[in-house]
């Protein structure tokens, strides 16, 4: 008899615990929070009128704008910002710094929306984490009947306290609402560094005051390459650049949203674009132009001759001004020819009277002269792997890109490091197999699984050793990316799977719980127009 009512009860048992699993997975976090609990009961917004701050007003008081022009808009009614500590109905922020930085516990029940950060930073990224919790219409920002927010209690914290995300601007150029545009994209996933390339051969893409050649003529290209260095080319004259009005507006509106911009200003190779403007910089003496195909020159900046470092110098100190804020700045470093260094004097010169081995010797100092004026002026250099040539600067930070081995050499000798290996980080690769359906790209596969699998962390580290890994970073280079619509298509959703590995702690990631959130958070990208691989 209980045997028999055992197993008429089976089915009815699993349909509840299957329904109350359905009712759980509406909750969709990405990326996954360290922890989350979902509570019965609803807050329906139709109260929401007041958004109260805690005792650090000035810290909050942008947060709390963002809260206020992010839910007036579509409640149809103002909300106000007042200091205190909350009441039934409302919204409440504030900072507790014994939650560490950029933690934040985000609690809603029937009567309160809480959101209390370790610092600013933390609060924003709890009001991201409420984002995910609305209506996907939610992202339309036009009118809505209130609607109801399921009560919910999370603590979060970033694994990484570096997660960023690169945009090429030199290949192709990209107008400032573009640039805001994608910065968004970093504050959907939580990213907080924005890495941009600003010069390289094929354009020079930011106004330095002291050297106006440098977008006078850096910045144009007299044409292009048609796909992959065909030989053939558009004949269509190509080039842009920002003002430093425009700089200083981008990182203002990074800033704003948590958001550090790194430049990198490419050196000593990659230089074709400011040899054009002041050829004296090169070892030939030119005449040089602005390259119109992709690849690696051997035309790049001669160290030994002393005006290339009064040239960089100046340099850095307008980079340094227009970007205050940013701990480091980087200087590229990678594919750097020799060829023209093994036949220049001055070169030659350079090597014997510094004492040096060879011309990646000469890289190095090159490198490590560099980064002792960058510390002058109270930042620190990052550079590509290559800058492990020939020794490294004591206060460089290694980028490894080409595979892992740059950063594990880089972490074993005692120097931060930031993983983008390109087999896994290069976004600027197909994501799918049928190449033929897909929008021209660099090459290679790199897909949502293949990145979610990844650890930054390589696993021959010891723990001290590992503590050097900073985070990882994806990298977006543009020869076929002519527009923000396939800036887009090529990032997402890969920078979800890469948000939820340096955001997430190892034991909450599950790559097939992973695709389930996935197919909410695409209703998001949907409601805000986004173009994304569906594949």
């Amino acid at each position: 008899m209980k045997k028999t009512l055992f197993l008429l009860l089976l089915p009815l048992f699993f349909f509840s615990c299957n329904h109350k699993a359905d009712k759980e997975q509406e909750i969709s976090i990405i990326p996954q929070p360290v922890n989350l609990k979902k509570i019965s009961g609803s807050f329906n917004t139709d109260s929401l009128n007041v958004i109260f701050m805690g005792v650090d007003q000035a810290a909050l008081f942008n947060v709390a704008m963002h809260c206020k022009t992010m839910f007036e808009p579509v409640l149809g009614h103002k909300i106000e910002i007042v200091k205190g500590t909350g009441k039934s109905g409302q919204m409440v922020l504030d900072i507790d710094p014994d939650l560490g930085s950029e933690a934040y516990l985000l609690t809603v029940n029937n009567n309160l929306i809480s959101i209390i950060g370790g610092d600013a930073a933390g609060v924003f990224w709890g009001i991201q984490t409420l984002k995910q919790l609305l209506p996907p219409d939610f992202e339309k920002g036009i009118r809505m009947d209130a609607f109801d927010i399921p009560c919910i209690a999370i603590e979060d914290e970033p694994r990484f306290v570096y997660r960023g995300m690169h945009l090429d601007v030199c290949r192709h150029f990209f107008a400032v609402e573009d640039v805001k545009s994608y910065i968004d994209l970093l504050v959907l996933h939580k990213f907080n560094i924005f890495h941009w390339h600003l010069t390289d051969d094929q354009g020079w893409r930011i106004e330095i005051k002291k050297y106006p050649l440098l977008t006078e003529i850096g910045a144009y290209r007299d044409e292009t390459v048609i796909g992959r260095n065909s030989g053939e080319y558009d004949s269509k004259p190509y080039g842009g650049y920002y003002t430093q009005e425009e700089i200083k507006d981008i990182v203002a509106y990074a800033e704003d949203r948590f958001i550090t911009i790194i430049p990198e200003i490419e050196m000593p190779g990659h230089s074709l674009a400011a040899l054009a403007a002041y050829p004296e910089l090169g070892c030939t003496g030119g005449p040089y132009s602005v390259a119109t195909k992709w690849g690696v020159f051997d035309d790049v900046f001669c160290p030994g001759n002393e005006e290339t470092f009064e040239f960089l110098e100046n340099v850095i100190d307008e980079i340094c001004l227009l970007f205050p804020n940013s701990p480091y700045i980087h200087i590229g470093g990678d594919e750097s020819p020799k060829t023209r260094w093994l036949q220049c004097e001055k070169c030659k010169n350079r090597i014997e009277n510094e004492g040096l081995a060879d011309t990646h010797e000469l890289q190095s100092y090159f490198i490590k002269r560099m980064a002792d004026y960058i510390k002058s002026k109270g930042k620190s250099i990052i550079g590509w792997d290559e800058i492990l040539e020939g020794g490294l600067a004591n206060n460089a930070t290694v980028m490894s890109w080409r595979g892992e081995e740059g950063g594990i050499a880089a972490a074993k000798m005692g120097h931060d490091v930031i993983m983008c290996p390109n087999e896994v980080c290069y976004f600027d690769h197909y994501q799918s197999k049928d190449t033929e359906n897909e929008p021209l790209a660099f090459g290679g596969f790199t897909d949502c699984e293949k990145i979610y699998s990844w650890s930054p962390i390589p696993s021959d580290l010891n723990e001290n050793q590992a503590s050097r890994i900073l985070g990882g970073q994806a990298n977006l280079w543009t020869e076929y990316i002519l527009d923000l619509d396939h800036i887009e298509y090529m990032v997402l959703p890969r920078m979800a799977a890469l948000s939820e590995v340096l955001w997430s702690q190892p034991d909450k990631l599950n790559y097939d719980i992973f695709v389930k959130k996935l197919q909410n958070l695409t209703k998001y990208y949907d409601a805000r127009g986004y173009n994304y691989a569906k594949n």
